[in-house]
């Protein structure tokens, strides 16, 4: 019987291995919510895209659904490793009605197809008004302001750029199932301002 020992490793053999990393692309927010948007008019969100473990090339992107554009990126293009790039979704909804769509990013990352969601909902501005009146003052004054919020108590914003001279004023600037609440308020010739006046709340259908 013949034995052999080898010593070491083979000679003219190599063991050590070449293994390259893949970078990782990752989109935040994973779904962009617009809410209602009015019909004629358009938002704009932020989306981010993330790269890490390695620099990921985005050759190019896919969206659809209706009213949804993007800007402020360009293809093909690099997202060094730990940095992020942004870009802007712009929602017009041309129609009433839920319109949900959709972002898809292709790179060499190791998910190579990376997709993020978009919704809004297109609404049509109301047709309703608040028609609002209160009693005069008692004292020498110049006009009244009117304020309105979204919050019971306030916080309150105000509507009329000007110091209305009569005791009425209608709102017209309104959403449909909204509700607001408003107060008013008098000003005397020395500009100062009364307090608040009782707050009156209107429910929009």
């Amino acid at each position: 019987m013949l034995s052999v020992l080898l010593l070491g490793g083979c000679p003219g053999v190599s063991s050590h291995s070449n293994v390259q990393t893949s970078g990782t692309l990752a989109v935040s927010p994973l779904t962009l919510n617009f809410g209602n948007a009015t019909v004629g008019k358009s938002s704009t969100m932020t989306g981010t895209l993330s790269a890490w473990n390695a620099d990921v090339t985005i050759s190019s992107a896919g969206w659809n659904g209706a009213g949804y554009s993007i800007s402020g990126i360009t293809f093909p293009m690099t997202v060094p490793a730990g940095t992020s790039a942004n870009y802007s979704v712009t929602f017009a909804p041309p129609t009433t009605g839920t319109s949900p769509g959709s972002i898809s990013f292709a790179s060499n990352a190791s998910d190579w197809s990376l997709t993020q969601s978009f919704s809004g909902n297109g609404t049509q501005t109301s047709q309703h008004m608040v028609a609002l009146s209160w009693n005069p003052s008692t004292s020498s004054i110049s006009g009244y302001k009117v304020y309105r919020g979204t919050q019971s108590s306030g916080p309150y914003s105000k509507l009329n750029s000007s110091l209305l001279a009569g005791t009425s004023y209608t709102d017209a600037n309104v959403q449909s199932g909204a509700t607001y609440y408003y107060v008013s308020t008098a000003v005397n010739s020395s500009n100062v301002e009364s307090g608040y006046s009782n707050q009156a709340t209107a429910v929009i259908p």
